[in-house]
């Protein structure tokens, strides 16, 4: 039997599709349905690494965790990984395939639906239902020729859309009624009904609204999805909202972070917001480092030679010395770890034009942007904690140095990273250490804090999921919805 599949596309990006699909995912699962994500093309710096030997999307990790599947590359199949303000890093199947500007990508779409393609008839094979995320907004029918991310996938495989419009930043009606009035009668004829998601306050004051979208675009409506609050506990693909996804409360120690412009796998920093004693402040250009911070972390970042440059140009490079000098703590985390050493060289210009950049010289190691891109979920060990870490390698480089006979961990039982001899900057390439609850809060208590209510945190994130669930199946036409899937 053919697995159905139902896709989900937005008036707009961040209307709230990935957490859709991924409260979906948790409720057929819970249900007993074997239930699999999909997003054809995504684009984000922020990727997960499957056991398979790729990387996709972080939102289609969380959606897998949701639907109680093993994450695998076929889930996303082709990701784009913005390295500049015209060109990405494209990935297909999980590895590296080109690098692109946007204008030549236009051209590369149409040949990266047959990938596409082949990994959906991968995941209908071994499911009963696929839930299909688009990208971006179908509105955007300039890009519309060769699409493989939302009508132009929709049309190819015969699958239903639900189109979503995010009410809370307003315009939704004409959001809606607007896609209707711009979409061909074919990518029209594809749509199945809507949903308004992040409504606050009395869903009854959008009848009228509910009204007159259906009444123009003889679409059904799925329902209205209130705003849920517990959304900012899931981790985010985006950087859009990295501002005010920061926790100020009243904690007992600051750890600071610069907002570098290809900021990437920041949700490493999940965890550590989700700490009630802990203030995480994300630094935007044009702002000064906060003197008054325990630590400071370095991402990752998708442009190492660029970041470190971006990161100079801030002034923020002089902060993070002046930190230093009082005695602050510094870590750096994969690229962030990079721009800790003496340089960064890039010969073969994996990343751009520049070769070499200068770094901070707070830790006495250096590193060559070469070779293969490391792809591992791994098992870990702090050595100063002594504390296990499940986490994951995704980087691009090698690095050397004196600091480095002081390693940070054991990655596979491997030395990884480099100690200052101060021990105030550390840095390595493993991503996801702070969702190991152990070694967090010896991490945090090594800089003055005792967490009497740290949460468990991986735990916390799958009963989240489990909330989302409930919070859909109580305000949309769930029934409807599923049956809306076509095979």
């Amino acid at each position: 039997m053919t697995a159905k599949s139902l896709m989900f596309q937005g008036t707009g990006s961040d209307v709230g599709k990935s957490l859709i699909v991924a409260g979906l995912c948790r409720l057929a699962a819970n249900r007993g349905i074997r239930v699999v994500p999909f997003k054809p093309q995504n684009m984000s710096n922020n990727a997960a690494v499957t056991d398979d030997g790729g990387e996709i999307g972080r939102a289609q990790w969380l959606q897998a965790l949701a639907a109680r599947v093993d994450p695998t590359f076929h889930m996303n199949p082709v990701l784009l990984k913005p390295q500049s303000n015209t060109g990405s890093q494209v990935i297909v199947h999980g590895q590296v395939h080109s690098q692109a500007t946007a204008r030549d990508y236009q051209k590369l779409k149409g040949e990266l639906l047959k990938a596409v393609l082949e990994s959906f008839d991968h995941l209908k094979s071994c499911a009963d239902m696929v839930l299909v995320e688009g990208a971006g907004s179908p509105a955007e029918i300039n890009l519309r020729r060769n699409d493989i991310a939302n009508m132009g996938f929709a049309r190819e495989t015969g699958t239903p859309v639900v189109l979503i419009g995010d009410v809370d930043r307003g315009g939704v009606i004409a959001s809606l009624v607007g896609t209707h009035s711009i979409l061909s009668p074919e990518d029209k004829g594809m749509v199945a009904g809507f949903i308004i998601n992040k409504f606050r306050g009395d869903v009854s004051l959008f009848d009228d609204g509910l009204h007159e979208i259906t009444g123009r675009t003889k679409w059904r409506s799925f329902g209205v999805c209130p705003w849920f609050e517990q959304a900012g506990l899931l981790p985010a693909e985006d950087s859009v909202g990295l501002e005010t996804s920061q926790n100020l409360t009243s904690g007992k120690i600051r750890i600071v972070v610069p907002m570098i412009s290809r900021i990437a796998n920041f949700d490493d920093l999940d965890p550590l917001k989700a700490e009630p004693d802990v203030d995480v402040v994300m630094v935007e250009p044009g702002s000064a480092l906060p003197g008054d911070a325990a630590l400071i972390i370095l991402p990752g970042s998708k442009s190492t030679i660029g970041d470190l440059e971006f990161l100079k140009k801030c002034g923020w490079d002089i902060d993070i010395h002046a930190h230093v000098r009082r005695g602050g703590s510094v870590l750096g985390i994969c690229g962030g770890y990079q721009m800790l050493g003496h340089h960064v060289h890039d010969p073969g210009r994996i990343e751009g034009n520049q070769t070499k950049s200068q770094g901070l010289g707070l830790l006495d190691i250096e590193t060559v942007l070469e070779g293969n891109k490391t792809l591992e979920n791994v098992k870990a060990t702090s050595i100063a904690h002594n504390t296990g870490i499940d986490g994951y390698e995704i980087h691009m480089g090698r690095t050397q140095g004196p600091d480095t006979n002081s390693p940070m961990v054991l990655i596979n039982g491997k030395p990884d990273g480099a100690v200052s001899t101060d021990g105030l900057v550390s840095g390595c390439y493993l991503h996801g250490m702070f969702t190991s609850d152990e070694f967090r809060r010896s991490f945090l208590a090594h800089l003055g804090v005792s967490l009497d209510q740290s949460p468990a945190y991986k735990k916390n994130i799958d009963k989240t999921l489990d909330d989302v669930a409930q919070h859909l199946e109580t305000h949309l036409d769930i029934a409807t919805l599923f049956n809306t899937a076509a095979a």
